[in-house]
Order: structure tokens, then sequence, then C-alpha cells
């Protein structure tokens, strides 16, 4: 008879202290994860070798895997196995050339309970919102760049419109009165002989 079995998986970010002196610090490229492995009886597989490949699949569970790689870990007392995805033997991709905006992203896990290839436990898990994803949308805002160079001059625009004639102003202040002229009245004798020499005596 063929026997089925299940998993249940957490996934867990490896999670670093941010200082604000470590503008520099970079995101580890790993992440942890962990599952619950039980067998065909749904009992705990306990302290037990497993084989597992890991793949980091693109836009719904049987999307584009992006990565892959596999794994030998073990079980605990507690039927919990736990690793970190990017430091096992790489099947295809490269984990830190992963462009997690482009997500959704779903981890799948395939897992051999002899602890070889032979698959037969495959699980696939939605990778939800990490520490890191969340401090980079609320970190602290970075320092101001240089002002870049100054643009070219625009085109001198149309005339406007003429204004309204405005209102008309006051009435200037009468200027002073100039001085009277100098009256010059002539002599007797030289009237008379003006008047003979225009009638002709």
């Amino acid at each position: 008879m063929k026997k089925i079995f299940t998993i249940g998986a957490a996934i867990l970010m490896s999670v670093s202290v941010f200082l604000p002196q470590q503008a520099s610090a970079q995101a580890p490229n790993k992440m942890s994860y962990q599952a619950v492995i039980r067998n065909s009886n749904d009992s705990l597989l306990i302290s037990t070798p497993v084989g597992m490949r890991i793949s980091l699949v693109q836009g719904t569970p049987s999307g584009s895997v992006v990565f892959s790689e596999t794994q030998a870990a073990a079980t605990n007392a507690n039927g919990l196995v736990s690793l970190q995805i990017g430091m096992g033997t790489v099947v295809t991709g490269t984990f830190a050339c992963i462009d997690w905006a482009a997500g959704p992203y779903y981890v799948k896990t395939e897992t051999d309970l002899a602890g070889g290839t032979n698959y037969t436990i495959i699980s696939s898990n939605e990778l939800l919102s990490v520490p890191y994803a969340l401090f980079s949308a609320n970190g602290p805002t970075g320092a101001q760049g240089p002002a870049g160079p100054q643009g070219i001059q625009g085109e001198t625009g149309a005339d406007g419109t003429p204004g309204a004639t405005g209102p008309q102003g006051p009435i200037g202040l009468t200027g002073a009165t100039g001085p009277a002229g100098t009256s010059v009245t002539g002599t007797g004798s030289n009237a008379l002989t003006l008047i003979y020499t225009v009638i002709g005596f």
C-alpha cells in the first residue's frame, strides 16, 4: 500500500540587529526554515536523518523555480527539522540574485524520510513579509542627495493682453503769477513828427 506522509512547515527569516551606525549592513543571503515531520501513522519522526530539496517558486505554488538546493538534515526529539535555505548544495539559481520585489514567492520542500534523494513528501508555503522587508519599509529616511544641474532655460512666453486704462489723475495746482512787464511812454514831439510823416505834410 502506498504510504502518504504529512509535513507541517513554518518559515522564519534570519534576524540581525540593526543599529543607526550600521547603515552599510546587508541582509544575509539565507533564510531559516523549520518543519515538523510525521510518518504515515501521523507520528513524529524523531531524531532521524532526512534528505530535503528546497525550492523558491515565483508567482504561484506551481510557478517558475528561481532557486533550488538540496540539504541533509535531521529531526530533533520533537520531530522538528531546522535548516537555513541558501546554505545547501545549489541545484539551480542564485539566492543572492532573487528579485524579492517580483513576488509573491513560495517555499516548496521535498523530503526523503530515509535521508536520501527519493523525495516522497511535498509541501508548499507562501513566503510572507519578513523582518528585512518590514525594516526597509519603516526604516529611517536616508540623507538627501546633492542638487542636480540647472535645466535649460525655457523659451520666452507670448506677450500678455494689455491691461485696462487706469483712472485720470488729479488736476495739478495753479502755477505762480509771473512778474508784470515795463511800460514805455513816448514824448509829444516824437508823436507829432510821426503823424506828419504818415499824412505827408
